[in-house]
């Protein structure tokens, strides 16, 4: 799912990078401090770009800005680089100078709390949780009742949820790195996968994976030459990573009890999110990846993998025909590990892009693809998984 904070909010002086803030609907990142206007060229309408700090004086990469230390020219992107920040009532971009206004006392404690420094510092979770939580629960509201009502109608969601990730995929692609990906022939391609997982099992789906590979290929041909093998590989990357993994919720669907299956591998990711984001904002220290995503923590990865493991070993218990506690317990960690690569996984991707946020089609949340992160490699490990333990159904 989206980045979000498995750990303290960042200390004073420090920066966090673009892709901490709102998580799949568990938000473990810590918003970005607001010390700096940002500078993005052609930005997209449905990506906040990453934040940078402008230089103090001269040109990118002169002794003003190798003696910051920055990482490129708009000044440090990662929080454990250091960078200086103007006082309050001070202009960013330069020391402060007799002329400047004398700091408000007022504003200079409203700076201390947004830095988090001294007794004033709290501890914020990054985002709306009010809209988060509303999207969060009309979201579960409906897959659950399609889930149990009638299981066409839930094959329906995954394959609307696939075709708008497709969009924000290629989009995103194509406003920050100019990737032509053919949207068309991914989004049937797409709906095909998840249809013949369901309908005729995993043989079903590998033909459609083949098919729409083909047809990326073919599509792309009714455009220019230049730059086709880049905007191909794109395209058969998106077509594994979207629709093919999401293909896997609909083979754990099409068993006996396939609605079980699938309620506990949607159980297992969320209550693993929670974990990270509860054991990582109340203790988080150590950072687990700094470079990709410091706002997740060691402590909030322990915290997903406790969480995740007591609700696997109750979901087997009580939820899977023929499942065991010990079962159960194997899997949570199993799904914790996933979803935390997964989400890692797509924070690369969005500061390879340089943006925050795939899209904001749900308020609190982001876009659908930051929803689907920890999700999509989920889940062949949770169908995997049931079927070594208690069979394909």
């Amino acid at each position: 799912m989206n980045d979000s904070s498995w750990g303290a909010p960042p200390r004073a002086g420090l920066r966090a990078p673009a892709d901490q803030g709102t998580s799949p609907g568990y938000g473990w990142e810590v918003p970005p401090s607001s010390a700096g206007p940002v500078h993005e060229v052609g930005e997209a309408a449905h990506t906040r770009p990453m934040p940078t700090v402008p230089h103090a004086g001269g040109e990118p990469g002169d002794a003003a800005d190798r003696d910051r230390g920055a990482a490129g020219p708009g000044g440090p992107l990662f929080r454990d680089e250091r960078e200086r920040r103007p006082g309050p009532g001070q202009p960013a971009g330069r020391p402060p100078t007799p002329s400047d206004p004398a700091p408000d006392p007022a504003r200079s404690d409203d700076a201390a709390r947004s830095a988090g420094g001294g007794q004033a510092k709290k501890k914020s979770a990054g985002r709306n949780l009010r809209a988060a939580i509303g999207v969060g629960v009309g979201l579960g509201v409906v897959i659950v009742a399609s889930l149990f009502i009638y299981k066409p109608v839930f094959i329906g969601v995954i394959a609307v949820a696939v075709v708008v990730g497709l969009w924000e995929l290629t989009s995103r692609l194509a406003e920050r790195k100019d990737i032509r990906v053919p949207l068309a022939p991914l989004a049937v391609g797409g709906v095909a996968m998840v249809v013949a997982g369901y309908v005729r099992g995993a043989q079903g789906a590998w033909v459609a994976v083949a098919l729409t590979a083909l047809a990326v290929l073919v599509w792309r041909m009714t455009e220019p030459p230049d730059n086709y093998l880049r905007d191909v590989t794109a395209g058969v990357f998106a077509a594994f990573y979207v629709p093919f993994l999401a293909t896997f919720v609909a083979l754990m669907l099409d068993t006996d009890d396939g609605a079980w299956r699938v309620l506990t591998f949607l159980l297992l990711t969320v209550v693993s999110d929670t974990g990270a984001y509860a054991v990582g904002w109340r203790f988080g220290k150590h950072p687990l990846a700094p470079r990709i995503s410091p706002g997740k923590t060691r402590e909030g990865l322990m915290g997903a993998v406790a969480f995740a493991m007591v609700a696997g070993a109750l979901c087997m218990q009580f939820l899977i025909d023929g499942g065991a506690w010990w079962q159960g317990l194997l899997l949570g960690l199993a799904v914790a590990v996933s979803a935390t690569l997964g989400d890692l996984g797509e924070s690369m991707i969005k500061r390879d892009l340089g943006i925050k946020d795939m899209g904001k089609l749900l308020p609190g949340h982001g876009g659908i693809m930051d929803r689907l992160d920890s999700l999509l490699p989920t889940a062949p490990v949770v169908w995997l998984l049931l079927v070594i333990f208690v069979g394909g159904g």
